[in-house]
């Protein structure tokens, strides 16, 4: 941790408080900001006593998740009637691999925001058609699909003067049945790529792809596609990239067989 510029730490309290000033920056796990120098940075902005619910029902019957929710909190969220899609909550909340210190202080809204190609949360988030309801300085909220608001590694629409408040997931995702799939070249390792699949009560079939893919990747079908057809589609989307853990041709190749095994999983849950 290097920190040596900042002169400032204040706790916001009130939405006015919230805003980040020049040279601040918010926190709220504090996981990421805390774990590398921050030259830039002269000022903290913490948001951990707004007091923001962890979740709230929606009046759709589905479910808002505020910004402030930690990862051990969204993990440990309970069943309850109607939520067909709650394991992929906790199967998500698993591919951010931590320690129990980072789960218990790491957020959800700050996961997003950080919107690194791999973070779980957004994994979760464009899985479940969620979107980010996000607050303005002049008052003009706005709602975003997260698939949307994440539009590279580590980068995101957010503009100056807007917080993440929340993040809502609509009732006919929470509808859904839901397949998972994460595969790693280490088995300790960050995500080489992570698939989502759903199959709304409608029929809508959705797949998500994240980690793979610099920006989210989101295959939307009225009815389930046939193998050759998905196969085909998440070998032409773009946005696959090569790091040190693992290749941009590797990475399509493996998300396509992980969307292969959910898909038969799903058909066979019909």
């Amino acid at each position: 941790m290097d920190l040596a510029a900042v002169t400032r730490y204040r706790f916001a309290r009130s939405r006015e408080q919230v805003f980040p000033e020049p040279g601040e920056q918010i926190v709220a796990g504090g996981t990421w900001v805390f774990s590398e120098p921050q030259p830039a940075t002269t000022g903290l902005v913490d948001l951990s006593e707004m007091g923001w619910p962890s979740f709230e029902e929606l009046p759709d019957g589905g479910l808002r998740v505020g910004a402030t929710c930690t990862v051990a909190e969204l993990a440990a969220l309970p069943p309850r009637p109607g939520l067909r899609a709650h394991p992929l909550f906790a199967q998500c909340a698993n591919a951010l691999l931590a320690s129990f210190k980072i789960w218990n202080m790491a957020t959800v809204g700050g996961n997003i925001c950080r919107s690194f190609s791999a973070a779980s949360m957004v994994s979760l988030a464009v899985g479940l058609d969620a979107t980010a309801h996000i607050w303005h300085r002049d008052g003009a909220d706005r709602d975003l699909p997260v698939a949307d608001l994440v539009i590279g590694n580590g980068i995101n629409v957010l503009g100056p003067g807007e917080v993440l408040r929340a993040v809502d997931f609509p009732g006919h995702a929470l509808a859904a049945r839901t397949g998972f799939r994460k595969i790693a070249l280490a088995e300790l390792g960050r995500s080489g790529a992570v698939v989502t699949g759903r199959i709304d009560p409608d029929g809508t079939t959705v797949y998500g792809i994240t980690a793979a893919t610099e920006w989210p990747t989101v295959l939307r079908y009225p009815s389930p596609p046939s193998a050759d057809r998905l196969r085909h589609d998440i070998s032409a989307a773009p946005g696959y990239h090569t790091d040190p853990l693992g290749s941009a041709d590797w990475r399509r190749a493996v998300s396509a067989v992980l969307a292969e095994e959910i898909r038969l999983e799903l058909e066979g849950t019909a």
